[in-house]
């Protein structure tokens, strides 16, 4: 395993392959692409195949012996025998690439021995360009973030649409983009305070967001408060809570239990 100036070093690599995918994305931003839903309720378009095959040439160019998972790509068991695996997702937040909003990203990670080592977002729209490598902090812009020190639920800011009936009085609706990868950036960030789910998710959606909340001092587990791992033979876990460790805690004592899988 690298050392970790030999990861700062790879993720700027990565964050420059990372940004030539966002920018391809941005140009055809906004025109007349073809869209399809791959299930109901899961959208796609042509530029996310294009991104796909662009973040694939190029990052298997740079680490030729890495294994790949990617939303738009067939999955293979090949992968679960490699101790690095590249984990994209092309377009993270398509339905808002689709609707001409700006809440998606690139979304870029490298796994080894089945933990994020690497996190790359590139969200054009927004002029941000986020980077982590483990043991090296997280950046946007160059900038090293932080999470809040926000420690109870009470005033917690949440990137949603609505809250629950339950918290309307406790907690804070904040924007929320499409993309759960900026969502949980945003708590890296400290401009959210909690981002937490119990809907089964899938690895590329947040491999590489995971390593930027990590690296800005939040605590990142399952619904359940597991450690979430990757490159498993599912690459899905039961839900997501992200938020500053004080809080966490108060978050996860809150939550009902969720059946384990």
């Amino acid at each position: 395993m690298a050392d970790a100036e030999g990861h700062r070093a790879l993720a700027d690599a990565v964050a420059g392959i990372a940004a030539e995918a966002g920018d391809y994305a941005l140009a055809r931003w906004r025109t007349d692409f073809r869209r399809w839903e791959k299930a109901p309720g899961s959208p796609v378009c042509e530029v996310d195949l294009a991104v796909d095959a662009l973040l694939r040439e190029r990052l298997s160019a740079l680490l030729p012996d890495a294994g790949w998972l990617s939303e738009e790509t067939a999955d293979s068991a090949d992968r679960l025998d490699c101790a690095r695996l590249w984990v994209v997702d092309p377009i993270d937040g398509t339905r808002d690439y689709i609707r001409g909003r700006p809440g998606w990203c690139v979304s870029v990670a490298l796994v080894e021995d089945g933990l994020p080592v690497i996190g790359v977002l590139d969200a054009p729209v927004r002029g941000e360009r986020w980077r982590s490598a483990a043991g090296g902090g997280a950046l946007r812009n160059g900038t090293r973030l932080r999470v809040s020190e926000h420690t109870g639920l009470a005033g917690a800011r949440v990137p949603t649409d609505v809250l629950p009936r339950a918290d309307r009085a406790l907690m804070v609706a904040v924007d929320k983009p499409n993309s759960i990868a900026l969502r949980v950036g945003m708590v890296a960030a400290g401009e959210a305070d909690l981002v937490a789910t119990t809907r089964w998710g899938n690895e590329w959606d947040v491999a590489a967001a995971v390593l930027l909340a990590q690296e800005a001092g939040a605590k990142v587990t399952d619904a359940n408060g597991a450690p979430l791992t990757f490159n498993r033979p599912r690459p899905q876990a039961q839900g997501l809570l992200v938020a500053p460790p004080a809080l966490h805690a108060a978050a996860l004592a809150r939550a009902p239990a969720q059946a384990r899988p």
